[in-house]
Formats: C-alpha cells, sequence, structure tokens
C-alpha cells in the first residue's frame, strides 16, 4: 500500500457522528461522505437537522433527532444505526455544550448537571452501545471522542467545561486499555479555539464576564496560541480521518490536540 494511500480511510465506512447536525459535527460527517462513508448522525435540534437537510451537499447523510443526555434517546438513535448503515465501524462522540461562564460560587447546580450530563454521560452511553457493533467492524473499530485544549488546560471561569473535557480523556485512555485486544482503536481530539459561532458566543460571554469589548477579548484568546491564528473545523475532520486511515492504525490511547498551540487559557 502507497504512503498516499494510506492517508485515507477506507471506502464504505459506517460512521456515526453525534451533535453532527451543524458545526464541527457536521464539518466531520460531510468530511467522511468524501471519502466514501455512510453516515448517520445525530442532534438534539430540529431546526439544526431541517436546515442540515435543506442543504444539498448532505443529502447522503441520515439522521435522528436525539437528546444526548437522554439514554432512551440515544437507544433509538442505534435502532436507526443499525436499520440505515448495517452496523458500525466509527463512533465520533462529538456532542457537547459550553456550559456555563461564571466563578465556581456563582454556577448554577442545574447547570453544572447539564454539562456533565451532556459532555461526559452521553460519551458513555454512545460508547456502551457502539462497543458491540464496533466488535464486529472488518476494519477493527474506532472511537473518537470530542474533548478540547481545556482537558489538558486549567480554564478559570469555564470549571465545569475543563472537568468534562478531562473525563473525557481519562475515559479515552481507559476504553482504549480495554478495547485494544478487540481491534478497537481509542482517541480524542482536542480543538483549540475554533472559528465559528460557538466560539464566538464564548468570547462574547468570557467578554462580558471580564468587562471587555469583543475585539479585546478575542485578541487575549489569539495571544495565547503559538501560530496566533484560530483552527478550522476542516483541520479537526481532517485529523479524524487520518485516524481512520490505515496511516493512523497505529495510534490509540492518545489526545491529540488541534490548536495551533494554545499555551494558556
Amino acid at each position: 500500500m502507497s504512503i498516499v494511500t494510506m492517508l485515507q480511510p477506507p471506502p464504505g465506512l459506517r460512521v456515526l457522528v453525534t451533535g453532527g447536525g451543524g458545526g464541527i459535527g457536521l464539518t466531520i460527517a460531510r468530511a467522511f461522505t468524501e471519502v466514501g462513508a455512510k453516515v448517520h448522525v445525530c442532534d438534539a435540534s430540529e431546526r439544526v437537522l431541517e436546515a442540515m437537510r435543506a442543504d444539498r451537499n448532505n443529502e447522503s447523510i441520515s439522521a435522528t433527532l436525539a437528546d444526548v443526555a437522554d439514554e432512551s434517546a440515544v437507544a433509538r438513535v442505534f435502532e436507526d444505526v443499525q436499520s440505515r448503515l448495517g452496523g458500525l465501524d466509527v463512533l465520533i462522540n462529538n456532542a457537547g455544550i459550553a456550559g456555563p461562564t461564571g466563578g465556581i460560587d456563582e454556577i448554577d447546580a442545574a447547570q453544572w448537571e447539564q454539562t456533565v450530563a451532556i459532555n461526559l454521560n452521553a460519551q458513555f452511553y454512545f460508547a456502551r452501545r457502539a462497543v458491540p457493533l464496533l466488535r464486529e467492524s472488518p476494519h477493527g473499530g474506532s472511537i473518537i471522542a470530542m474533548s478540547s485544549v481545556a482537558g489538558r488546560l486549567g480554564y478559570a471561569y469555564r470549571a465545569p467545561y475543563s472537568a468534562t473535557k478531562w473525563a473525557v480523556i481519562g475515559m479515552t485512555k481507559s476504553l482504549a486499555i480495554e478495547l485494544g485486544p478487540a481491534g478497537i482503536r481509542v482517541n480524542a481530539i482536542q480543538p483549540g479555539i475554533v472559528r465559528g459561532p460557538r466560539m464566538e458566543g464564548v468570547i462574547a460571554a468570557r467578554a462580558q464576564q471580564l468587562g471587555l469589548s469583543y475585539a479585546e477579548m478575542e485578541a487575549k484568546y489569539l495571544e495565547k496560541i503559538s501560530l496566533r491564528r484560530m483552527t478550522t473545523q476542516e483541520e479537526i475532520a481532517a485529523t479524524a480521518l487520518f485516524l481512520c486511515a490505515p496511516g493512523g492504525s497505529g495510534i490509540s490511547g492518545q489526545a491529540i490536540s488541534v490548536c495551533g498551540n494554545v499555551e494558556v487559557l
């Protein structure tokens, strides 16, 4: 096999992307369809899924409306995966929320619990149902968990988010050891400051917290990145593709930062 061939996933992979109706998740889903994969996504927003379906670029992507923090909804997602994909080769555990911005004494307990439910519990719900299918994959099976650079750095005023993203790394490394003998690889991607509406909301909330303008806050974020620029969604998707390609077949148990080297948050 040539080196170039090793950089592309095999055609026909069956892929599930959680939180795949928009943002990074949809960019990853589209990337997999471009290399011949069969892709199913789930998302908690009917509005987001309607917008996805309205775009002709997404015609080959099937979808389920589901709250990833609801275990019964997760079960319905896998019913659709079985009926539409006929099995599973790759799980992209992407769904997540930014969580609240504020000091630890200002954060409501319900906000903490919601962040844990969506960012961490959902990863467990999907992994436990995906593994029996991944064991049957002729490609060995792959789980890619979406963490964050906040899963390797402390993040003041964003404790719920950071705590869940650190936990995702712990689960990733544990599952890599547990599932490795079955040929299932488990890795995490740690995006940094990714350009898009979600990051704009995070910057705006942090600016308000610190009494700064949006432009001042954005400049402060960029100063903390060695490359002095935001990461793109396409760079995250390209990393996911490589992890599912023959060239990435020896990679497991790793937390891979795609962030331009964020130095501090």
